[in-house]
């Protein structure tokens, strides 16, 4: 039972998300394909998405104090994609469309279950790069939250780290996709969100139960990084401050498609993080703002407004 309200809020420390931005094409079916295997009967959409932009629309539609670095495409797609961010409300000062790259794609397949199979062209995506973070340095200050993903390159990730942790901004990694990450990283990292398939891939523990996604957060820590959250899907999320580790429970729902959950969960962790609330209190709001968003189909179709937040439940 949640006792608080998180429907008063204000506006705090900038939150700076630096990430991709694709258009999703998403296929409903029965079921997903196996190879060779033709589905006939899907129901097509076609959304914005990308891990970085799908947190940067959860910050903003969350009341966060956003600025979002991109880099799309100069195509139809690209443009289309910057029409949307205006009318989401999004400063496009420092988003980039590149004359020589077509905007990232993503192809999603989605079935009756609401588990997804998804391939990325990422195009644009993979040229943000050190100039890009340099536009935006400028605007770091203390205490600013910089949410970062993998769906651009490590490299431009690493090194907006480290500028970012040198002006005392608390930097927020999104393991996702999952991969291997250089060490130097994990320094600069104020916290990080792996899901149990990116936890297992940094630690090489797998995660069974309670007691292995608490050791996976133990072998995380290990690593330097003080602040872990480990998401569980539908069993929540177990968080890991400093020494004391705490499971903060999902909010019962019937999911229709988990596209951009945890995305929505990252952004509303930031937004939480901004306004002064503890971890605790923002891995709560987080997991609300992720319960609604896989009640919806789409990727930044189904992330929340801050009014559909009400904790009094």
């Amino acid at each position: 039972m949640h006792t608080f309200s998180y429907l008063k809020y204000s506006t705090r420390e900038k939150i700076i998300v630096i990430g991709s931005s694709n258009i999703d094409m998403m296929v409903k079916t029965s079921h997903l394909p196996a190879p060779g295997e033709t589905i006939l009967g899907g129901e097509f959409f076609m959304n914005q998405g990308g891990k970085g932009a799908n947190q940067a629309v959860a910050v903003k539609r969350l009341g966060g104090n956003l600025i979002f670095v991109a880099k799309l495409g100069n195509d139809i797609l690209g443009q289309q994609s910057v029409d949307y961010f205006k009318k989401e409300g999004i400063d496009t000062k420092y988003i980039t469309l590149d004359e020589n790259s077509a905007s990232g794609v993503a192809l999603i397949s989605v079935d009756d279950h609401a588990e997804n199979s998804i391939v990325v062209a990422s195009g644009a995506n993979m040229l943000l790069n050190e100039q890009d973070v340099d536009k935006v340095v400028e605007e770091m200050c203390e205490g600013d939250i910089l949410l970062m993903q993998l769906e651009i390159p490590i490299q431009t990730v690493e090194y907006a780290a480290r500028k970012a942790f040198e002006k005392g901004v608390k930097v927020v990694l999104n393991p996702a996709p999952a991969r291997n990450l250089p060490k130097e990283l994990l320094r600069y990292l104020f916290m990080i969100t792996p899901n149990r398939i990116e936890a297992e891939m940094l630690t090489g523990i797998k995660i069974v139960n309670d007691a292995d996604a608490e050791r996976v957060a133990k072998g995380i820590s290990a690593m330097g990084v003080q602040n872990i959250i480990v998401t569980l899907g539908s069993k929540g999320c177990l968080v890991r401050e400093g020494d004391t580790s705490y499971c903060v429970d999902a909010f019962k729902v019937e999911p229709v498609d988990t596209t951009a959950a945890g995305d929505t969960f990252n952004g509303a962790l930031c937004v939480g993080l901004a306004e002064g609330m503890n971890l605790r209190q923002s891995a709560v709001m987080a997991s609300k703002a992720s319960s609604v968003a896989v009640t919806r189909m789409g990727a930044q179709s189904s992330i929340p407004h801050r009014k559909e937040l009400d904790l009094n439940e």
